[in-house]
């Protein structure tokens, strides 16, 4: 084979179709008639040997963390965050930009490059957007491995989540009919305290070290009562259930309904009456335990994350209940401890790719793990990449990747690149509304400049958020059939005029890395002419209150006039300040279609104000959780989901109609 047949990295050149087959075609005729890179030989790309990788059939690989033992005295590459603007229901292909970019930069550039995304969640893959593996000639394969479940991280997230749900019940139910005396001899029927209860006991002040041999029966009757009763209040849990699919219908649920699920009457001792109470689900990506996977450093950090979550309070004392106090934090974290490692993959240009973590950006922190970038930083070398992806719009999840995820890591972004098209500019510049299912009104198939240019403002708000935090930003306009060159002309300028340091139409989907070989080469100056150490946050933890540290958020990200407080939630900031939890950095969980709490409203904006229904606590995770206007965190179906359209080809095996 001539070298004007390879690519940068000494493979077959990519030879994209006209025109573009269906994602789940383009992935399967890559892996059948050019077929998948060994495992082995993909890990070589970034140095590690074939000792260094675990095996998980023949496309997929964990990567335990020990590589990094060996190997956290090496320079780090440059970082670099995909993030886009508002986007239409539709999405506007920033994983498959993620994904070109790291093909272009890698198999077109020749510079060792790994692209970080989040493994997708079940609800989207059969409702209405589809999966998160890119799309066209970008995206990773095989992509119904990829979407389908993987290697089982997020059933384990499920499994963790539901085990600690499982163990509030539990606990309160047998509370209600035991004594204190009962309680004790039945948690410790050896006169022995396992590991976990020693941190329990270690909180309560009854043991001054994990590593002290007290037993049982040389605590105090006043000691005993206070280690086994939790006195959990039923109205302070916020921990609920979830599931990895949208089912609306489990949104609020009573629990404990059942006929053994009786206890004695407080008034009437000889009655039973029902242990209900109503609680509710939310999808998977939105755990906590998802969030702490996506925001632990190593396993001992995962394991005091986990024991760190925060249930509710008791009702005598008013102080926090942990998972650790329930006793099941090192059980959730031995659901996760393959979960903990990052899954190697490979796109359609045998480029590696770490999938890791699938938390939702609009209800959760949108980003993969600082368990994946890390890997990928310190193996690319100096001169290599990491192109990692924040969810949904920058105000959304570029916002969280940089105060929440980048601030718990320590690592320092030089370049954010904004996905837009001219598809979804037009209709923030007042075009008609873009909807699932339906056909594109004329105006997304006919030039427009004029609607295009209108809805630049949405862009351009977001450039100016992105280059608040000290980073190069390069605006990528995702190409569509549909584009002209004026309409993308005046949203590169546009761009330009707003600071961007460079503005590059890419054509990645129809045509692989080389479509994206400009945007590469920007992003590469890009991450040269900046210093990481220009990166700055948008606020402090510690000098700022709770509500300070959101209505900044809300003020200089969404530019609302200010932040309307619920009752509810203004008493919960009270109960996390007095519980010590006022130093914790804000997820805002919102709407990712609009700068506002209001869908509809596009554009840029103004004059609005946020208001702020609940506030959540994720301790274990380390942040602070409001959830502002009507979001949800589990969706409904639509009446036609794309579950329709899939089934399985009964004769090869191949999955059919996954996008």
């Amino acid at each position: 084979m001539t070298s004007e047949k390879m690519n940068a990295l000494g493979y077959a050149l990519l030879q994209p179709q006209t025109p573009v087959p269906s994602d789940i075609d383009v992935s399967q005729s890559i892996v059948k008639e050019v077929g998948l890179l060994s495992m082995e030989d993909l890990a070589k790309q970034i140095g590690l040997e074939a000792n260094e990788i675990i095996p998980w059939g023949t496309a997929k690989a964990k990567i335990p963390l020990s590589v990094l033992s060996k190997r956290q005295d090496n320079p780090s590459g440059n970082y670099v965050v995909v993030t886009g603007i508002s986007p239409t229901p539709l999405g506007e292909g920033k994983s498959t930009t993620t994904i070109g970019l790291a093909q272009a930069l890698g198999a077109v550039l020749g510079r060792t490059t790994v692209a970080c995304i989040r493994q997708p969640s079940q609800g989207p893959t059969f409702g209405i957007k589809g999966g998160a593996a890119g799309g066209g000639y970008s995206q990773v394969v095989p992509m119904e491995e990829f979407n389908l479940h993987l290697t089982g991280d997020i059933h384990a997230v499920t499994a963790a989540n539901n085990l600690l749900a499982a163990a509030i019940e539990s606990r309160m139910f047998h509370e209600c009919g035991q004594s204190d005396e009962l309680l004790f001899k039945r948690l410790c029927p050896k006169n022995e305290f396992s590991p976990v209860m020693k941190r329990r006991l270690l909180k309560l002040g009854i043991i001054h070290s994990l590593d002290d041999d007290k037993t049982p029966s040389e605590l105090t009757l006043e000691e005993r009562g206070r280690f086994a009763r939790l006195d959990v209040d039923p109205s302070s849990v916020t921990w609920q259930r979830v599931l990895d699919t949208c089912d609306r219908h489990l949104r609020v649920v009573d629990v404990g309904v059942g006929p053994q699920e009786t206890v004695k009457s407080k008034d009437d001792p000889t009655q039973r009456v029902q242990h209900s109470r109503r609680t509710g689900f939310d999808i998977t990506v939105a755990s906590e335990v998802m969030a702490a996977l996506a925001l632990a450093k190593d396993l001992p950090d995962l394991r005091e994350k986990l024991g760190s979550v925060v249930i509710g309070y008791s009702r005598a004392t008013k102080e926090p209940i942990t998972a650790d106090d329930l006793g099941v934090g090192g059980a959730m974290t031995v659901l996760m401890k393959d979960a903990i490692m990052p899954t190697l993959m490979q796109t359609v240009e045998r480029t590696p790719v770490l999938v890791h973590a699938g938390p939702f950006a609009n209800i959760a922190i949108g980003n993969s793990s600082i368990i994946a970038d890390v890997i990928a930083l310190k193996t690319v070398g100096p001169d290599g990449f990491c192109v990692t992806e924040a969810g949904f719009g920058a105000d959304i999840g570029m916002e969280k990747f940089f105060n929440i995820k980048c601030r718990a890591s320590g690592l320092k972004p030089k370049c954010a690149v904004i996905v837009a098209t001219v598809r979804a500019l037009k209709m923030h510049g007042g075009g008609p509304l873009v909807a699932a299912g339906k056909p594109l009104a004329r105006e997304y198939r006919e030039e427009n400049v004029d609607l295009a240019t209108a809805g630049t403002c949405n862009l351009v708000r977001h450039i100016e958020n992105a280059k608040r935090f000290g980073v190069n930003v390069v605006v990528a306009v995702n190409q569509f059939q549909s584009d002209t060159m004026a309409e993308i002309d005046a949203v590169k300028a546009a761009a330009l005029g707003a600071g961007a340091f460079d503005a590059v139409v890419s054509n990645h989907w129809a045509e692989g890395g080389a479509g994206a070989k400009k945007l590469a080469e920007a992003v590469v100056k890009a991450c040269e002419a900046n210093d990481a150490d220009n990166f700055r946050f948008l606020y402090d933890t510690a000098s700022l209150t709770i509500q300070e540290k959101i209505e900044c958020i809300c003020k200089e990200i969404y530019r609302a006039d200010g932040v309307d407080y619920s009752e509810v939630s203004l008493q919960q900031i009270k109960q996390y300040d007095d519980a010590g939890f006022g130093h914790l950095p804000i997820c805002i969980a919102k709407t990712q279609y609009s700068f506002s709490c209001d869908a509809s409203a596009k554009g840029a904006p103004t004059g609005f104000r946020v208001p702020v229904r609940e506030v959540r606590l994720c301790a274990g995770a380390g942040f602070l959780y409001p959830l502002c206007g009507e979001i949800m965190t589990v969706p409904g179906l639509s009446t036609r989901p794309g579950f329709y359209d899939v089934d399985i080809n009964l004769d090869t095996g191949d999955v059919i109609g996954l996008f």
